[in-house]
């Protein structure tokens, strides 16, 4: 599934902002996870298993250069073989997001390991967001974004023990460098004083 103006976006100002910071904190997760298989779902751009040491690691995605190409509601991978599944931005971006989920539950081992990123609604970002979706067709104000309560809600009814989420990027999304520098310093302030709006998130499900 192409997603307009992904390959911009993740260019721009805004997209190294949060790109670096889920490249750093989902490094910091997957490099202790271990077994035979790991997945990455969507979003071929950014290696986010490259800290990992499983030795069979695949990116998966409907297109693009990629290791398998495949309908993620349909995942070519037999049940209870994969012990670490990352999914940055998926969800919120696909039209069928419980059967992405479903999938993934079953091609995980029990004890498996889920990541999952996504775009925070109760945030400056979703806000922006609500003010842009009908006005915006490009990534990321064209996704329907989903709350970490809510998401949590799902893995439960799957099965999955959802852990406390990291939250980060509370600088507003301001689209020039200069200004996003500017605003950067609430990022500190954020992490300790108002945690659940950060810009975007990362939770980790248990299986």
């Amino acid at each position: 599934m192409s997603i307009p103006g992904l390959e911009t976006w993740l260019q721009s100002p805004q997209g190294r902002y949060v790109m670096a910071w889920e490249r750093q904190h989902i490094d910091s997760e997957v490099v202790d996870v271990f077994g035979y298989n790991a997945l990455q779902l969507g979003l071929p751009q950014c290696k986010f298993l490259a800290q990992n040491r499983i030795p069979l690691r695949q990116m998966v995605a409907d297109q693009g250069r990629v290791d398998v190409v495949a309908d993620l509601r349909q995942l070519p991978f037999a049940a209870h073989s994969v012990d670490l599944v990352v999914m940055a931005h998926v969800l919120e971006f696909h039209a069928h997001p419980h059967q992405i989920l479903r999938e993934v539950e079953r091609i995980l081992i029990p004890e498996g390991v889920l990541l999952i990123t996504g775009f925070n609604p109760l945030s400056i970002w979703g806000l922006r967001q609500q003010l842009l979706a009908r006005h915006s067709q490009d990534f990321p104000w064209s996704g329907h974004y989903l709350s970490v309560p809510r998401l949590k809600d799902w893995l439960q009814l799957l099965g999955f023990e959802a852990e406390r989420p990291l939250l980060g990027c509370y600088a507003p999304p301001c689209f020039s460098e200069h200004w996003l520098r500017r605003w950067q310093w609430l990022d500190g302030i954020g992490t300790r004083c108002w945690n659940f709006a950060g810009g975007v998130y990362l939770l980790r499900a248990i299986k």
